[in-house]
């Protein structure tokens, strides 16, 4: 007997032997870790690649498969040539577009952004797009006093709407086109999802466009100090006659050492001076400090400082000529993710001073230094001009509310283009396969010096590469152990054989729920089996089904975490975890409609 037996009644009884057991157990748990996001999903992945090894469900060849897939290898090329192009400067001309045009009408920019921003996400990764497009639509939505509430979450739906539309918008494309090309089955050409994705792409655009005034939050732009809630954490100490800090370095003092307060600027009659550890204090100096109101009154008495009574705290009080205060966000594959800023050094590196962190609506500002840092954390910091130039170039920080650009080497700007162009028209034409091409347009860019070899290995966010190597063996043993045909059983059981537009929209749903509470890659590579066999088993061609899994993975509209560029965007845009709900559920609702109807009409069930 197989897998599984069907009986009259209709029940279906699963006689598993150890290997199925084992998978399935695997499965689950992946996909309550995933979700609950317990470890890294980088950990997950490896850590279910080592179960099934140790188990001897996979064979070492099979557990090890994922680290030499042409799909993972791939994906790596493309975060190398998408880094280029947005650290040469190459996109920075485009972005500038939007502070030039569309007015002062929201629902003009809105359009103007997402025209801007879709187009290059499907060739250039979506955080790399989203990385590079953020920082100047704040800035221009700023100029045009429109609020960025209003189109940060457009612009990054829209690089989720760039990103179907080619085989390399994302790596769950390329992941899904892997496992096809495995089954032995077929492949899926560069540009063979586009009839969908530009379809797809104009109804997500229009419901933006022409819902996004109602369904969009209008919040105009906060004080960054009420943003961060620092009115009850930072105020002004007057270094009076006989205070024992006079003469002392701000390094030497007692105030961080034995009473928790930061000093963040000195204020010496019109001059402002960033509290730099070697600068000494005077007599009558104003230091700007953060520290908690209990331990106020304590350092008042104990170093004969006194409060400032008519002190207020706004933006302009801690900004001046020479200081200045920034927003910036961690992006995906920063190094500083896991790490907290002690362990990076931060603060001895560039200078600044880190005032407070949000993370998804929460803001933290107690004990920062030991924070360990996640993707989407949005840090407040305090320097100078020089500083913050240094923050830039640390590449672990987005800065987003500082309009000047980040040093970028604009002078192979059009080479990076020009090589990109080139391995996307090799792939297109079929002259070469988009592996080759895209580990060829690295190299050329490296002997071209458009980046130095270790900024190649900088670029690439090994976690994904490690999540993608590590979880393929996970597909590899649904599909051997007959766990992707078991559970297909139980889809064919509840959804019936006779309707295959049923099950594609059952896989799609699936994939689209799981997408939202867990790696959108792992979701991918849970189902595609699924979708495969389910094909098999009703003698249909697997590849509509697989369009749905890639589509449904790809674009995750529902929550802040679903998808890398909501979080990028979360903290941003101010927003709240109900305004992804509210723009996004009815979005996702759509996009499911839309792709059950046109799949079958662009990749029929049964293959011509």
């Amino acid at each position: 007997m197989g897998p599984a037996a069907r009986f009259p009644s209709g029940t279906i009884l699963v006689c598993m032997n150890f290997d199925l057991w084992v998978t399935l157990i695997t499965l689950l748990g992946a996909v309550i870790l995933f979700a609950t996001e317990k470890l890294p999903v980088d950990i997950v992945a490896l850590l279910a690649a080592a179960v099934l090894l140790i188990t001897g469900v996979v064979t070492m060849e099979e557990g090890i498969a994922g680290f030499s897939n042409p799909a993972v290898i791939t994906v790596g090329c493309m975060f190398v040539l998408s880094s280029t192009l947005q650290r040469t400067g190459a996109l920075d001309s485009l972005g500038r577009l939007l502070s030039k045009s569309g007015g002062h009408s929201p629902r003009l920019f809105c359009l103007l952004v997402m025209l801007c921003v879709a187009p290059v996400s499907a060739f250039v990764n979506n955080t790399a797009a989203v990385a590079v497009f953020l920082p100047l639509v704040i800035a221009a939505a700023t100029a045009k006093k429109v609020p960025a509430s209003r189109v940060l979450i457009p612009l990054s739906f829209a690089s989720q709407f760039g990103g179907v539309c080619t085989l390399i918008g994302t790596s769950t494309n390329l992941l899904v086109n892997s496992i096809y090309e495995k089954s032995g089955l077929g492949g899926f050409s560069l540009f063979e999802f586009a009839p969908l994705g530009l379809l797809l792409t104009l109804i997500g655009g229009g419901y933006l466009v022409f819902l996004g005034g109602w369904l969009l939050p209008h919040r105009r732009a906060e004080q960054l100090t009420d943003v961060y809630q620092l009115d009850q954490y930072v105020t002004e100490l007057r270094v009076m006659e006989g205070s024992p800090l006079i003469g002392q370095r701000i390094g030497q003092t007692s105030l961080s050492r034995d009473h928790d307060v930061t000093v963040l600027e000195i204020r010496r009659g019109t001059r402002a001076l960033l509290a730099a550890v070697g600068e000494s204090i005077h007599a009558e100096d104003l230091l700007l400090v953060r520290a908690r109101p209990d331990k106020l009154l304590a350092v008042t008495k104990d170093l004969n400082l006194e409060i400032e009574p008519e002190f207020k705290l706004r933006d302009e009080t801690i900004r001046s000529s020479d200081v200045k205060l920034c927003e910036t966000i961690v992006p995906p594959g920063s190094p500083f993710i896991g790490r907290t800023l002690v362990d990076l050094r931060f603060g001895q590196k560039t200078g600044v001073i880190a005032l407070a962190l949000q993370r998804t609506g929460h803001v933290l500002r107690e004990k920062l230094s030991t924070v360990r840092l996640r993707i989407g954390d949005a840090l407040l910091l305090l320097g100078e001009q020089a500083d913050i130039d240094r923050v830039r170039a640390e590449d672990g920080l987005l800065v987003l509310n500082e309009l000047e650009a980040p040093v970028r080497e604009r002078g192979k700007a059009f080479l990076a283009l020009a090589v990109f162009a080139v391995v996307v028209l090799l792939a297109a034409l079929g002259i070469l396969p988009i592996l080759v091409g895209a580990l060829g347009g690295v190299l050329v860019l490296i002997i071209l010096q458009c980046l130095r070899p270790e900024q190649a290995y900088g670029a690439v966010d090994w976690r994904v590469l490690i999540m993608l190597a590590g979880i393929l063996p996970l597909g590899i043993a649904m599909q051997k152990t007959g766990a992707a045909q078991a559970i297909t059983d139980v889809v064919l059981h509840l959804a019936g054989r006779e309707n295959p537009t049923a099950l594609l929209a059952a896989i799609y749903l699936v994939t689209a729920i799981l997408t939202e509470c867990m790696s959108n890659n792992g979701a991918a590579v849970l189902i595609a089996p699924i979708a495969i066999a389910t094909a098999q088993s009703i003698g249909l061609d697997p590849k509509p089904f697989l369009v749905a899994v890639t589509f449904a993975a790809s674009t995750s509209f529902a929550t802040p975490v679903g998808y890398q560029t909501n979080t990028m965007v979360y903290n941003a845009g101010g927003y709240r975890f109900s305004d992804f709900l509210r723009v996004g559920v009815p979005l996702n609702l759509i996009f499911w409609g839309a792709s059950v109807y046109l799949i079958p009409l662009i990749w029929p069930f049964v293959a011509r």
